[in-house]
């Protein structure tokens, strides 16, 4: 009988845990989040691309208060186009210690704009509607 109730119980333990990852990480738009690299989809002006990539901080901007707040920068890529990072953070953490010439890693949705074009969505969505993306800086991921 013990057996049993502890085989029941570990049993019960995995089932939740799959559940939890489940529930937690794989759910999402049906349009699964297809990463792209940002630097070649700078010129997809006709649809929300997911994106990730990195770059580095070459201007801060004041945070947006108007409705939602956003932590706003501007990185600098690789291929020396720029966009703008909007991080929500009535959803994340803002990043803190932010400074010109850090690497800033990100996973978002990518709108293209005449200026480059913005990255939003770079955190959980609170209601598990869509895959959420994040911000990575000096080794801490902010989502």
């Amino acid at each position: 009988m013990k057996k049993n109730l502890a085989a029941f119980a570990a049993a019960a333990l995995i089932i939740s845990v799959y559940i939890f990852t489940y529930k937690y990480q794989d759910i999402g738009r049906t349009d699964s989040p297809k990463s792209f690299s940002a630097e070649g989809i700078q010129d997809n002006r006709n649809e929300k691309v997911w994106v990730e990539g990195e770059g580095e901080v070459v201007k801060i901007l004041p945070d947006d208060n108007k409705g939602s707040r956003h932590q706003r920068f501007i990185i600098k890529l690789e291929n020396g186009k720029t966009l703008l990072i909007a991080h929500n953070i009535d959803i994340a953490p803002k990043i803190e210690k932010l400074k010109i010439g850090d690497i800033v890693e990100f996973s978002g949705e990518f709108v293209w704009n005449e200026k480059g074009g913005i990255i939003h969505w770079t955190h959980h969505d609170p209601d598990k509607e869509t895959y959420g993306g994040w911000l990575r800086h000096e080794g801490t991921v902010y989502k």
